[in-house]
């Protein structure tokens, strides 16, 4: 059978930027190791499997794959997925205006929204769709230091200190005291996300417009370093209303990665927040497709 896919990089206006994403867009009948071989042929951060929904008012059911395992839920591919849908099913109508979409992922439904943008890349955002959380006992800072290369003061700044958060995917967040710390941040040493457990996601207060810099490493998933990481910053919300929570009102932070890499990609975290409280968060940004083609299976 022949089968649909885009090529897309996602949280960019640049091909050849961002984070590269798969997006199989006819993958009914397809089984779990299937899907597992064909986002190993991609060799991508992650590949995403387009289904028919269950519920027919939402768009699609979706399936989320890094090279080494299936993902309950991924902010690129999620931003990705949703864009292209949008692209393809209604061009017309998302030229004239934002369409909200619903795809069906294995943490639940997630409400997405394509943007309309007149002469730039396509967009789209979503809803974080499980509160964040904090998860477990985080790594100490000498032990992150270390599985990092790095010195033990190095770990840490201001109020920010090392925890682990989820939202929908847990991840180890590691404050950094600088971005010249986070550079140097070596992404093969610690073995993250080994045994199915917790990436790293690595960050450092930013500039000029970035609040933060951020690097994400796993290389037990298969991802030696990621160059944008949507979950990540869905549950760094969390770490953000714990350790530097704003005043009551909506905030958009801007979170730079994959700078390191050559790939860098610009995440839009958004917070609303009424009474000290985080009501609501979104992840969104640009989406460029820069190819397409069938895989015939």
């Amino acid at each position: 059978m022949r089968r649909a896919y885009r090529l897309l990089d996602v949280f960019t206006e640049t091909p050849l930027a961002g984070n590269p994403l798969a997006v199989v867009l006819d993958a009914e009948g397809l089984d779990d190791a299937r899907m597992q071989a064909i986002a190993g042929e991609f060799n991508l951060p992650e590949t995403i499997f387009v289904l028919p929904p269950r519920d027919p008012v939402n768009a699609a059911a979706v399936r989320i794959f890094t090279p080494g395992r299936e993902l309950p839920f991924a902010g690129h591919p999620t931003v990705g997925a949703a864009a292209l849908i949008a692209h393809l099913r209604a061009p017309q109508m998302l030229a004239a205006q934002d369409l909200r979409l619903v795809l069906e992922e294995k943490v639940g439904d997630v409400v997405c929204v394509a943007r309309h943008r007149r002469g730039q890349a396509l967009a789209a955002s979503f809803t974080v769709p499980r509160p964040p959380r904090e998860a477990s006992a985080a790594p100490t800072a000498e032990e992150i230091a270390r599985r990092l290369g790095l010195a033990p003061d190095e770990v840490g700044f201001g109020a920010h200190r090392p925890v682990v958060y989820g939202a929908g995917v847990d991840f180890v967040f590691a404050p950094l005291a600088s971005a010249e710390a986070l550079a140097r941040a070596d992404p093969d040493v610690g073995g993250w996300g080994a045994d199915n457990g917790p990436a790293v996601y690595a960050y450092a207060p930013g500039d000029d417009g970035v609040h933060y810099r951020a690097r994400m490493f796993a290389s037990g998933w298969g991802i030696r370093e990621d160059p944008a990481t949507g979950a990540a910053a869905s549950a760094f919300a969390g770490v953000v209303m714990r350790f530097a929570p704003p005043g009551d009102g909506d905030h958009t932070l801007v979170i730079a990665q994959g700078v390191e890499m050559g790939r860098p990609s610009r995440i839009a975290l958004g917070l609303e927040v009424d009474g000290g409280a985080l009501t609501a968060a979104t992840i969104g940004g640009p989406v460029v497709i820069v190819g397409d083609g069938t895989l015939d299976l």
